[in-house]
């Protein structure tokens, strides 16, 4: 197992983990989401379980996370995670394979796993990535299918407009963590690019979409969005939340049964 750090967008540097096994010819790749981080709940187990799959496999911090090399999970450099993009995570992502490849090994397949907004990050990537001749299969767990509805409306996308800055509360940690109105004026600026969507049709056979049906905070609608324009199905977990029946910190030795049943689902799609 190896940690080091690659070079993400705006030449930020961030930190990675490589699970490495023996002779493994696939590697996953883990996305994590927004207020996320590679660290996060049980992420850790979800590592093991493809290790022990016979998987190589990397998670990694999104350079404008909000983390740092030396707090890899915390929010401590706001002014990074004010001034995220959607454009940024997606560079992020294709940087981090281009590294891994460049300074670890070359992979028969590559596999991206992305939560959340990492699975909208996970789609986008696949389509600009320099090594289409590996892309194995692409995995959304609570997956985003749409960057446009995550944007707030009428006076208060005025008032962002007018401000600057806007604030948005992370539950567990009760920090104000500002957005700087750049993250939408980017996604105006590079709307084609970042439209998952349009994405999701052109990985078709290789999109596959697993979604609690009890997540509250991505409407199971969307992952049925994504199979609609892919020909994928919808995998649903049973009274499954937005992150599996996990928490952060995950102090036990065992997934989540929420969480084990999507990643033995998923590696049934590999």
């Amino acid at each position: 197992m190896k940690q080091n750090t690659y070079k993400g967008a705006q030449q930020r540097a961030a930190l990675y983990e490589l699970a490495q096994t023996d002779n493994a010819r696939e590697l996953i790749v883990f996305v994590h989401g927004f207020m996320g981080f590679m660290d996060w709940g049980a992420w850790h187990l979800v590592r093991d379980f493809y290790n022990q799959a016979g998987f190589d496999f990397c998670r990694f911090n999104l350079s404008h996370n909000g983390t740092t090399i030396a707090q890899p999970s915390e929010f401590s450099d706001l002014e990074a995670f004010g001034q995220n993009t959607y454009s940024f995570e997606v560079e992020d992502t294709v940087s981090l394979i281009a590294h891994l490849e460049a300074t670890h090994q070359t992979w028969e397949r590559i596999h991206l796993i992305g939560h959340s907004r990492g699975g909208g990050t996970a789609i986008l990537a696949s389509q600009y990535w320099n090594f289409q001749s590996a892309l194995g299969k692409v995995c959304t767990w609570a997956g985003i299918c749409d960057i446009a509805r995550r944007f707030p409306t009428g006076a208060e996308l005025l008032d962002w407009e007018k401000t600057g800055t806007r604030f948005v509360k992370n539950g567990r940690t009760h920090q104000n963590l500002p957005q700087a109105y750049g993250l939408y004026t980017d996604f105006l600026a590079h709307r084609e690019k970042l439209d998952i969507l349009k994405a999701a049709q052109f990985l078709a056979e290789k999109l596959h979409v697993f979604h609690g049906d009890q997540d509250l905070s991505v409407p199971i609608a969307e992952a049925y969005e994504l199979a609609a324009v892919s020909g994928a199905t919808v995998m649903e977990i049973a009274g499954a939340d937005h992150v599996f029946g996990a928490q952060h910190p995950w102090p036990k030795q065992d997934m989540p049964a929420q969480l084990l049943e999507v990643c033995e689902k998923t590696l049934k799609r590999l």
